[in-house]
């Protein structure tokens, strides 16, 4: 056991199990595509499963900034009143 998960913890604080954390990292393998289409035998440490979710998660922030900038650059160019302009809000919505 690692020297940081052996240090007290403040009295009230509940703390969480191995079993509880290898099912917390198996659910995010199951989450992140990278991950996802493994093997079950294949092994996969804990530390490239948090490191791959993270990676997928800043992915995630990219392409929603990257769609933020295109629908914006696509209303700018719409008339605010045409049927093309009120179809986009209408997804917004």
């Amino acid at each position: 056991m690692s020297s940081r998960r052996s240090r007290s913890r403040p009295s009230g604080e509940s703390s969480i199990s191995d079993d509880q954390i290898a099912d917390l990292v198996s659910k995010l393998q199951q989450l992140v595509p990278e991950l996802r289409h493994r093997r079950r035998s294949d092994k996969v440490s804990a530390s490239k499963v948090l490191q791959e979710t993270c990676n997928y998660i800043r992915n995630l922030h990219r392409e929603v900034d990257d769609l933020s900038d295109r629908l914006s650059e696509l209303l700018a160019s719409t008339e605010t009143d045409s049927p093309e302009a009120a179809i986009i809000r209408s997804l917004l919505m």
